[in-house]
């Protein structure tokens, strides 16, 4: 199965690793602790609003506020959590990568690569309307939407080089060694791209991104949104996801895999 299921799955799957992190591809995919977290919270709330209405940035804000007080105890960030509870919400300056883990829908409902790119700057811009957190939302939702219509990985990897200048040329066991936990998306963003570049499948990708031991629920979800626009997620991965999913959010994700996804 393709979709979002990928960016699901890579948070369900790194969640554990967060904050005991590894340097390793070498570990169980699942446990006991294995949830879904904030970055599949707001990637269905994203999901969410795009069903309603893509156009309106009033329903993008109040989904994502929905979402946001409906799943208080995801685990967001200081001021995330600031803006939810404002009558009022502005952009607060953020760089984080939170605008890269929700943005993947974005990539499944346009039609051309400009839409997508529009869809993916609306998702950051209520919160994180910081050139390097637009820029995050924007080269992983470009990914997407290359991997998700057919572009080979040397021309993904071209085209984020050339016009959003991240260094795509690295590799992962050089990486792995001297990289903590980072949450900008400066320093997250193009590890995540290439973890899948450097991939033969989507676990493989997760496996990548988990490895690394950072951020390793929001840099698996990710990769493996990209992922799972290229390859097919296993039918094992999808199921033992969803089954963490309670109902709510089940079905906002199966009616956007319904709408969008077939």
């Amino acid at each position: 199965m393709m979709g979002i299921i990928g960016t699901i799955a890579g948070d369900v799957i790194g969640s554990s690793r967060e904050f005991h992190s590894i340097k390793t591809k070498d570990f169980r995919l699942f446990n006991r602790y294995s949830t879904f977290t904030d970055d599949t919270v707001m990637t269905l709330a994203i999901a969410s609003w795009l069903l309603k209405d893509k156009n309106s940035m009033d329903v993008l804000i109040s989904e994502v506020r929905k979402f946001g007080l409906d799943y208080p105890h995801a685990g967001y960030g200081g001021m995330f959590k600031k803006w939810l509870n404002q009558e009022n919400p502005e952009a607060y300056g953020s760089w984080a990568n939170g605008s890269a883990m929700r943005v993947s829908p974005c990539a499944w409902v346009a039609d051309s690569l400009g839409e997508a790119q529009k869809l993916a700057r609306m998702s950051a811009v209520i919160t994180h309307d910081h050139p390097e957190g637009i820029k995050g939302a924007l080269a992983t939702s470009d990914a997407v939407y290359l991997a998700r219509t057919g572009a080979e990985k040397e021309d993904i990897k071209s085209h984020i080089e050339s016009k959003y200048h991240y260094d795509l040329s690295r590799r992962i066991d050089d990486i792995r060694p001297d990289y903590g936990f980072e949450v900008s998306c400066k320093h997250s963003v193009p590890e995540s791209i290439i973890c899948f570049l450097e991939a033969k499948d989507y676990e493989d990708t997760v496996r990548n991104a988990v490895s690394l031991g950072g951020d390793a629920d929001t840099q698996a979800a990710i990769a493996g949104g990209i992922a799972s626009a290229y390859w097919d997620v296993p039918a094992k991965i999808t199921a033992r996801t969803l089954k963490r999913l309670d109902n709510n959010l089940l079905e906002v994700y199966l009616e956007f895999m319904e709408t969008y996804e077939k």
